[in-house]
């Protein structure tokens, strides 16, 4: 890989079979974009999705209080999907979302819409394009999964030297209790 090669998304250490992709690794497997898969209702657990959102180019233009507000309003707005917990890093967004009905809407719906609103609002128009174009996205299967991942997620500030401790990082929070039954 080199450093014209855009990364999609990063492994999450001891969790599962992922591993880290890029263009490269994506065309040698003859793909051009992820693939998302519709979500499955599973009769006992609730759905939640684990979604990484990056910037075109990945600009660090994401960790400031404007657009932090920006992307809340968003998704607020956005009704079909509800979002849990998430973290805003300067080039990229990890969030976890739940269909709002028992009748899941396509998550795609819902992540080009945000991406369409955040984008038509956005407060520094030079800043454009300001969304990669396609998404990565995980259904999670238990509620480990979900603890494990935001365990990972939230020290992604610490991991890169932004804070000392996670709860120093001011773009996270969560908007809705995404609870497992």
């Amino acid at each position: 890989m080199n450093e014209n090669d855009e990364i999609r998304w990063s492994p999450v250490p001891n969790l599962g079979t992922t591993r880290r992709w890029s263009l490269q690794n994506m065309e040698e497997i003859g793909r051009k974009h992820p693939i998302h898969l519709d979500v499955h209702d599973r009769r006992d657990a609730p759905i939640i999705v684990f979604l990484t959102v990056c910037t075109k180019d990945r600009k660090a233009i994401l960790a400031n209080p404007e657009t932090h507000e920006l992307l809340r309003a968003a998704w607020r707005d956005a009704r079909l999907w509800l979002v849990g917990r998430y973290v805003v890093m300067p080039d990229h967004i990890h969030l976890f979302c739940a269909p709002a009905e028992s009748d899941a809407q396509p998550l795609l719906q819902w992540v080009k819409y945000w991406k369409s609103s955040t984008a038509r609002n956005w407060i520094a128009p030079a800043d454009a394009p300001i969304w990669q174009r396609h998404f990565w996205d995980t259904q999670l299967r238990r509620s480990e999964s979900y603890d494990q991942k935001w365990n990972y997620v939230v020290e992604n500030p610490v991991r890169a030297e932004l804070v000392a401790k996670p709860e120093d990082w001011p773009y996270q929070g969560e908007l809705n209790v995404l609870r497992w039954l």
